[in-house]
């Protein structure tokens, strides 16, 4: 055994016990913070030489280990660095739940056969029915739903694309391509992502269709905050807003600007360095503010959010990424008059960002409150969020003994206490 190795031997146990389940893909059942703990074990590494390597503390990353600190994405992206890992090794892939492996084979089936359209004619009414139904199915977070119907739309929107030819099925075409990146990235399957994104892209490239394009970007943009490379997911995002404002004019640029500065804002919260990261990040929340100034409510355009309340999320998610819980919790003093109207897609991240912050400024009570109201928003996401996997081993630490409501959250996770 090498000196480090010796070392991790040493290392303290973790105060929560998980699953560690795999299944047939290799995903893990281990919260983000615990896959870390498991990672460095197997390389023999001890907590002092992967602190080193990732220029984190010893002091922080053995709390992120145990428990007792949530893992977030800029320590995630460092520790990725350091273990030559992708963002979604670190974090752990979500299991494929029982009984969908099949259907999860049939999208994967059904995305190599892109340029394969069927002989049989299909409606633009059928695909707007099956997309109004991955609407749903996505706003409500019902994964199980999302991956029936989601092989057959993609095959059926394929087929009308190559037979109508026109940039309406182009882009109903590549807005199915865009549910299977949200799938795929929440569930952090990666090489699914990345896949889906360049269809999403090939699409929307088919006929000249500017708001297709824009959101195609936004999507990919995605992989590289889902891969800890903001700085090139910038740059994607710069290009396509600057576009944007050329190539489009009234609701629908508004629309493309605020969705791409939404991403934006994202993606500069988690830049390595602070200063510039609070900067960027105030960029693109004034200049999606000022785009969501023209909308008086939350519009779905091709599946995705924007309005004044979709902002008003990621500014708070983006203001606790860059450690300013208190800023974060300030933002609103009505958190769900706030959130009124928004599908759980939205609502359960921002109760869980709300939690973290909570948790960052010690009050552990409100920040159980609110992970509660999360994962009753949106119970599947309970099972995929990583950070609400992390703030819960957090609470659950800290508390030291459980309670009905941790006992709850636990057999919703699956995180045993």
């Amino acid at each position: 055994m090498t000196a480090a190795g010796t070392r991790a031997a040493c290392d303290h146990g973790q105060k929560l016990t998980f699953t560690g389940k795999t299944d047939l893909m290799g995903n893990t059942q281990l919260a983000p913070g615990a896959n870390v703990a498991a990672l460095r074990k197997a390389r023999g590494w001890s907590q002092a030489y992967l602190a080193r390597k990732a220029a984190v503390s010893v002091s922080l990353l053995s709390k992120v280990e145990v428990g007792d600190r949530a893992l977030t994405p800029a320590v995630a992206a460092a520790l990725g660095r350091a273990l030559a890992l992708s963002m979604d090794e670190v974090l752990g892939r979500a299991p494929v739940a029982q009984g969908d492996e099949a259907r999860l084979a049939a999208l994967r089936s059904a995305i190599r056969d892109f340029d394969l359209p069927g002989k049989q004619r299909v409606e633009a009414d059928a695909i707007t029915a099956g997309l109004s139904a991955v609407g749903q199915f996505r706003d409500a977070v019902d994964v199980t739903q999302l991956l029936k119907v989601l092989p057959g739309l993609l095959r059926s929107a394929t087929t009308h694309a190559y037979t109508a030819n026109t940039p309406e099925s182009w882009m109903a075409l590549a807005e199915a391509y865009s549910a299977v990146y949200w799938l795929a990235a929440r569930h952090r399957w990666m090489d699914l992502a990345e896949l889906a994104v360049a269809r999403q892209q090939w699409a929307a490239e088919q006929k000249p269709n500017p708001l297709a394009e824009a959101i195609a970007v936004r999507d990919r943009a995605g992989t590289y905050l889902n891969f800890g490379d903001c700085e090139t997911g910038l740059v994607l995002i710069e290009r396509a807003i600057a576009q944007a404002q050329t190539s489009l004019s009234g609701q629908e640029r508004d629309v493309a600007v605020g969705i791409l500065n939404l991403r934006g804002m994202t993606l500069a919260g988690r830049l390595d360095d602070k200063r510039e990261a609070a900067k960027e990040a105030e960029r693109h929340i004034r200049s999606a503010q000022a785009a969501s100034e023209y909308f008086n409510r939350d519009l779905c355009v091709h599946g995705l959010m924007f309005g004044p309340q979709n902002t008003l999320t990621h500014q708070l998610a983006t203001t606790v990424d860059l450690g300013k819980p208190r800023e974060a919790l300030a933002l609103t003093d009505n958190l769900s008059a706030a959130l009124d109207g928004l599908p759980p897609t939205r609502v359960a991240p921002t109760y869980i960002n709300t939690a973290r912050a909570q948790l960052d400024v010690g009050d552990r009570d409100g920040a159980l409150e609110n992970l509660g109201i999360a994962w009753e928003a949106a119970p599947q996401m309970a099972r995929i969020h990583p950070m609400g996997q992390e703030v819960f081993r957090v609470l659950a630490s800290l508390h030291r003994r459980s309670n009905p409501q941790l006992l709850k959250l636990s057999k919703l996770s699956g995180i045993t206490l």
